[in-house]
């Protein structure tokens, strides 16, 4: 059995990413760092597996959109069209954050995946208008995508 799918993407990330975004948007409610949230998950798992454990790609991508955020959100807010970050929907801030960390930060998933998970996300997540403004910032980000890559592996 492979444990890719037809896109060559380990399976379950899906739904990874769909953790992440889920972390990314209750931290953002509470005020509080997402790494915040998956320590005290860590700390609750070990009584309650219930909470699922706070491994894999999930963690991955939480905890670098975590450590990159500012410059994630610069980054996004530089490419709005008529729109201020801070009025867009809050699950849309977090699907762009997941996608703009995994377009600059994660060379090993190819752009097209990055921009239609996001897409599958807000789609399921977000608003009817959601998936084609996610698709848009982020077409416009993953312009960025080559030159981020290359400079952060060191090529």
């Amino acid at each position: 059995m492979s444990t890719t799918d037809r896109s060559g993407e380990p399976r379950g990330r899906h739904r990874q990413r769909r953790r992440a975004v889920d972390l990314l948007f209750e931290a953002e409610a509470k005020g509080v760092p997402a790494t915040e949230l998956i320590a005290q998950r860590r700390e609750v798992f070990d009584t309650d597996d219930s909470v699922g454990e706070m491994t894999g790609y999930a963690v991955q991508a939480v905890e670098g959109v975590v450590a990159d955020s500012d410059q994630i959100d610069a980054i996004i807010t530089a490419r709005l069209e008529n729109w201020e970050f801070d009025r867009l929907p809050a699950v849309d801030r977090a699907i762009l954050r997941l996608g703009t960390w995994e377009l600059l930060y994660a060379p090993d998933v190819d752009v097209k995946v990055v921009l239609d998970e996001a897409v599958k996300l807000a789609t399921a997540l977000s608003t009817d208008d959601s998936p084609a403004f996610v698709n848009g910032v982020l077409d416009r980000i993953a312009v960025l995508a080559p030159q981020v890559r290359a400079a952060t592996s060191g090529e």
